[in-house]
């Protein structure tokens, strides 16, 4: 055996050594470790999604989360949208903007606050919707194939139970739920201070 096979086999051993140790000392294994089950069916499912559906209306996922929601019920806070999609309210306004731009949906004043804005659908952005979501319960049906019904009411029931665990934990809770009370804060100080004026007045 030449010197630079022996380096080889030698560095070989030295990290499946090292790897097994890891492996013993975290007991962790990764073909069962459930974030990584859970990345990979989600991965799948926006990429078949947004290639073979969401492209051709040159729509982003963020985009097709705000039309679904809207769908469940149409002409509401920007605030309510970002919380109801799980997107970050700045990033929600960038999303609403692009889509006003492309007509799917519109944006107005809160008639109650200045700070408020409600966002609803456009013809065009129903329209499209509803193009969409045959696709959408398509890829539902089948990803859930072959899955006892039971099952999948334990599946939507532990995936809630676990965003919310997460979402609670301190680490997360400043990240995705401080924006949202920030503006809920802003809002109602502003409503405050409307019906203020109108009390002196």
């Amino acid at each position: 055996m030449l010197r630079g096979e022996r380096r080889v086999n030698a560095d070989s051993s030295r990290i499946c050594r090292d790897f097994n140790l890891v492996s013993d000392r975290t007991g962790l294994n990764f073909s069962e470790y459930l974030p990584y089950l859970v990345n990979r069916v989600g991965w799948l499912l926006v990429t078949d999604f947004g290639q073979n559906t969401l492209a051709r209306h040159q729509l982003s996922i963020a985009m097709w989360r705000v039309l679904a929601v809207l769908a469940d019920d149409d002409g509401q806070r920007q605030i309510d949208v970002a919380a109801s999609t799980s997107i970050d309210v700045s990033t929600l306004s960038r999303v609403v903007t692009r889509m006003v731009k492309m007509g799917l949906v519109s944006r107005t004043r809160s008639a109650t606050s200045n700070r408020e804005v409600t966002v609803r659908l456009t013809p065009k952005g129903a329209a499209i919707l509803a193009r969409i979501i045959p696709h959408a319960i398509e890829l539902e049906r089948r990803a859930i194939s072959g899955v006892p019904a039971e099952d999948l009411n334990v599946i939507r029931r532990s995936l809630r139970r676990m965003y919310q665990n997460l979402a609670a934990s301190e680490r997360l809770s400043r990240t995705i739920e401080a924006p949202l009370l920030r503006a809920s804060a802003a809002s109602a100080d502003s409503s405050r201070h409307r019906q203020g004026g109108r009390t002196r007045r």
